[in-house]
């Protein structure tokens, strides 16, 4: 008898600004995920945060139209049957349980919590960290206090609401020309892609930086540079005993590794591994593993770092639970320069969350069982 196929639903798009990059991410896997072993069921979110089921003979095409075809569907949140539930009448349900669901959503109303709440509610095993991880990896500020917390060497930094920086910018940057020297990073608190960053070199590039961060999250970061910063990162992956790749570097186009070094200029390089001496290197490993446990990450992370070019003091900056997954993102050609291929890789994860979706289900429930 052949083996039973996985029934795997990827879920991309979302209503982040992330919604394109998550697009790029998902058709990558959904092309080397093998068809032997798995039945795929796309599902699209659009920015609006409508589902829509495809057909995969739809995922051709630019990838921008993806979210805006196939079938509305809904999860609901109990494991009754573990199904699509269509919404469109006449609609096709095909309502076959799904065995695992790879969520390859960036940014915030997918990678911070919110839709893996759901799955929990619904019994569906998971690609990724569980509500708690995911939830704080999203947000850099309680990120930090986590790093904080368990004595991971961070850079300075301050933390403002959108409204106190509204309602007393003076006496917010007067706060941060006190805590530390120019130049400075201003960061959404809750985003990724390096979307709404900014490098402030003077008083005078402050407040448009702030202005610039506050359209995307109501909390944002002021953190201090680092000082010939070199820019590594490590993918990790596990669930309770996770290891590290190899150390990689970024050497990016523009003056910081910003959303068009990352996606659209090919002149950012990626070095692979980074050209440093062993003891730093697993210093880096040995830190990204200890980032991953503080935020009780589970299944895939990458951990980001900053290290001084001249003395070599290492930096722990932050964690991506869901990194982008191209073919040519960080985080694949991490494990593939560790000797895992990029199917492979994909097979590990959805494994992993079999793993821990049984791991955390051997959870006893009732007491007078």
């Amino acid at each position: 008898m052949p083996k039973k196929r996985l029934r795997v639903g990827v879920l991309f798009g979302g209503r982040s600004a992330e919604h394109e990059v998550s697009l790029r991410s998902a058709l990558s896997i959904m092309e080397a995920m093998d068809k032997d072993k798995y039945e795929l069921v796309p599902i699209a979110v659009s920015k609006a945060g409508e589902w829509r089921r495809l057909d995969s003979q739809a995922l051709t095409g630019p990838a921008q139209t993806l979210a805006l075809q196939g079938d509305r569907v809904a999860l609901l949140p109990h494991p009754e049957d573990q199904s699509l539930v269509p919404l469109d009448s006449g609609a096709d349900d095909g309502r076959k349980p799904l065995d695992v669901v790879f969520p390859v959503i960036h940014g915030p109303m997918g990678e911070d919590g919110t839709v893996q709440g759901l799955f929990e509610l619904a019994g569906i095993p998971y690609v990724g960290s569980g509500v708690l991880g995911s939830a704080v990896g999203m947000d850099k500020a309680a990120m930090k206090a986590l790093f904080l917390q368990r004595q991971l060497n961070i850079p300075a930094h301050r933390v403002f609401l959108r409204k106190r920086w509204q309602n007393d910018g003076e006496a917010v940057r007067e706060e941060c020309e006190a805590a530390f020297a120019y130049p400075w990073f201003v960061k959404p608190a809750n985003l990724g892609s390096s979307v709404g960053i900014s490098k402030v070199h003077n008083a005078g590039e402050f407040g448009p930086a702030m202005d610039e961060a506050a359209q995307y999250d109501r909390k944002l970061v002021v953190e201090a540079a680092v000082e010939h910063a070199r820019e590594v990162e490590v993918a990790v992956m596990g669930n309770d005993e996770p290891v590290a790749s190899v150390v990689g570097e970024i050497l990016p186009s523009h003056e910081f590794y910003d959303y068009e070094s990352k996606y659209l200029d090919e002149a950012t390089q990626l070095i692979i591994p980074a050209e440093l001496p062993e003891t730093v290197a697993s210093r880096v490993r040995d830190m990204a593993v200890a980032a991953f446990l503080a935020l009780d990450c589970a299944g895939l992370a990458r951990v980001d770092f900053l290290i001084d070019g001249k003395t070599l003091e290492v930096y722990l900056s932050e964690v991506n639970t869901m990194p982008g997954f191209t073919s040519v993102s960080m985080y694949p050609k991490l494990w593939q320069a560790s000797g895992v291929a990029y199917a492979e890789l994909i097979d590990k994860l959805i494994a992993l969350a079999l793993e821990r979706h049984g791991e955390i289900h051997a959870n006893r429930r009732s007491l007078s069982d």
